[in-house]
């Protein structure tokens, strides 16, 4: 329940590129979300990308630090908040989280910030 597979990643370049041209996105700081309806295979309802600007953090340990924090958040929570949802909809969506904020956030806020993104992410697809 709580695992986060590889089937759940967002690997292939074509879809990542037709979610940042036609994708809608909204911002949730200090999260950029950007997402997409799409059909694709697997047992998930989401694929998910995690990104980290390296203009903002130069040190490949703080990325990986945010990304690690980041990817944890959503791990716990995608469950309940997303994926509930969308499997009652019968419906699949590729997700991009970007984390623009100018410093490393603590686990809370990123935890607090990850709920808030996944519940207005969750109410835009049921749109």
């Amino acid at each position: 329940m709580y695992t986060f597979k590889k089937e759940e990643r967002l690997c292939n370049k074509k879809l990542i590129d037709e979610l940042f041209h036609n994708g809608s996105s909204f911002l949730c700081y200090p999260f950029k979300v950007s997402w997409l309806f799409a059909d694709f295979s697997g047992n998930y309802p989401v694929q998910v990308v995690f990104s980290v600007p390296k203009r903002r953090f130069n040190h490949a340990t703080d990325r990986n630090l945010v990304k690690r924090r980041t990817r944890e958040t959503y791990r716990r929570y995608k469950q309940e908040h997303l994926y509930a949802p969308l499997n009652a909809a019968g419906k699949k969506i590729v997700l991009s989280v970007g984390y623009i904020g100018k410093e490393i956030a603590s686990y809370d806020l990123a935890e607090k910030k990850m709920l808030k993104l996944l519940k207005l992410l969750s109410a835009e697809t049921s749109k």
